[in-house]
């Protein structure tokens, strides 16, 4: 790993988009600088804790070290061979001759009585959205559709009209 001096780690902070990062790197330029961890938190008015773990980060590993983690957030309540089933029923429900729509409140019943999960409602929009699916959904075949009456009812010429 590369020794950066302050004046280098300064270029960097200047070089950086994202503000946060940028933050990280001037305490360690100032660290650097030989100032202690106190002023360094007083100076640009962060916790002395946060200057200490940004610290120790940059010195394990370097200016990678000061990087943003990706938030995991909670795990989800269903499992993936859960989500890929709950994909197939949307999946075969949309495309059911026996018409009407599948709504949010129909995924979320379906999903309690077959995995025995509660979600809230807000969550299966965002539910549905992991899957791909958008919560504006196509309605499903009507069970007395004719595509012969459909064309009918168009009036489209069929080629045989003069």
């Amino acid at each position: 790993m590369k020794n950066y001096t302050a004046e280098e780690i300064l270029i960097l902070s200047r070089a950086e988009k994202e503000p946060r990062k940028r933050i990280r790197l001037l305490a360690v330029a100032l660290f650097l600088e030989g100032h202690s961890r106190t002023d360094v938190a007083e100076r640009l008015k962060v916790a002395r804790g946060s200057v200490n773990a940004w610290v120790a980060k940059y010195l394990a590993s370097g200016p990678k070290g000061l990087d943003a983690k990706k938030n995991k957030g909670r795990d989800s309540y269903l499992t993936s061979s859960q989500k890929q089933q709950l994909s197939a029923y949307i999946e075969e429900q949309s495309i059911s001759s026996s018409g009407g729509r599948l709504t949010g409140d129909a995924i979320l019943k379906y999903i309690q009585l077959r995995f025995n999960v509660d979600y809230h409602p807000n969550a299966i929009y965002k539910l549905l959205e992991q899957l791909s699916f958008s919560w504006i959904t196509s309605r499903s075949k009507h069970p007395k559709q004719s595509p012969e009456a459909q064309m009918a009812f168009k009036k489209v010429p069929t080629g045989n009209d003069p």
